[in-house]
């Protein structure tokens, strides 16, 4: 049976990967923390479950959805750099290590963007804590010198699905009367279905003379007031009261989290993708938006 590895795989997208990957005939292994994966401090069960592997996925890190005080700004990005790290070094002990890596990294290493969008080879790269965390977690990737195994780093855009991720949020707050613009409502925000996030790894294993980074994100990105706009029209409600920043400020405190995950202006296009030939499954919000919110939930496995 053909084998992939996820790290970090027990999360909302990896939970989606494992179970696509299961039902296209792979086989999945998985690294974290939790019973009964293979653990992150088994070097060798991990070089094991690498050598012979197809493809190797690594979406390890801490939520962001976190204050961004020192002992979580260590954490956040730790998580991220020594994980890839050890994963490296375990491909270097394969004698048939996988073809393909896969390494999760941020659209959110653009700057602040309202003037253009950014693209692989003219985006513009940002500053602050978010930018750093996610330039040093990619040239962690792309530290080693693989000759056997591709590397890609997949700048992933807010991902929308079922059952979990940003939609639990969002979701509740328009049926609480509260889906109105957040901040001014200008800021760009990218996203992608999470159809697509699997069927890009796919269409990555598939084409070998690809590789190095790839924005992972819709080409029609929207503002926040077209995104609430959206959200309100496919669950019917008629009404949301806006959220202005100074709210935004105290709620995130209250909740701990960060403003930034909102308020950032994310303007990201997929160039490569498109150029290269891939053809999205959900390209435009209001498409996403119904399968998601008003379609039946998938089949999970128990």
């Amino acid at each position: 049976m053909k084998t992939i590895v996820l790290a970090g795989g027990t999360g909302f997208i990896g939970k989606y990967i494992e179970d696509h990957f299961i039902a296209v005939g792979y086989e999945v292994l998985i690294i974290s923390r939790q019973a009964p994966h293979i653990k992150w401090n088994d070097h060798d069960a991990i070089v094991k479950a690498l050598d012979n592997s197809e493809i190797l996925i690594n979406l390890a890190g801490k939520s962001v959805d976190c204050r961004y005080n020192e002992k979580n700004k260590e954490a956040i990005l730790k998580s991220r750099t020594e994980t890839t790290e050890l994963l490296g070094q375990a491909i270097l002990e394969c004698s048939n290590p996988p073809g393909l890596w896969i390494n999760s990294s941020t659209a959110t290493i653009y700057r602040h963007a309202q003037d253009r969008a950014m693209t692989e080879d003219h985006g513009e790269i940002g500053s602050g804590f978010s930018v750093d965390v996610a330039k040093e977690w990619e040239r962690a990737l792309f530290s080693f010198q693989l000759p056997h195994t591709r590397q890609v780093a997949l700048r992933i855009a807010i991902v929308l699905g079922k059952g979990g991720g940003v939609m639990t949020p969002f979701r509740n707050l328009v049926r609480c009367g509260l889906g109105g613009v957040q901040g001014h409502g200008d800021q760009m925000f990218s996203w992608i279905h999470i159809e697509d996030v699997f069927k890009i790894i796919l269409y990555l294993r598939d084409h070998k003379e690809l590789s190095g980074v790839f924005n992972c994100s819709s080409p029609h990105p929207i503002t926040n007031r077209e995104l609430m706009r959206n959200l309100r029209n496919t669950m019917n409600v008629s009404f949301g009261l806006p959220s202005p920043k100074w709210l935004l400020t105290i709620g995130a405190m209250l909740i701990n989290t960060e403003t930034e995950l909102i308020l950032k202006s994310r303007w990201v296009i997929p160039e490569r993708l498109e150029r290269d030939g891939y053809s999205f499954a959900y390209e435009h919000i209001d498409k996403a938006l119904h399968d998601i919110l008003r379609s039946p939930p998938e089949f999970r496995r128990t």
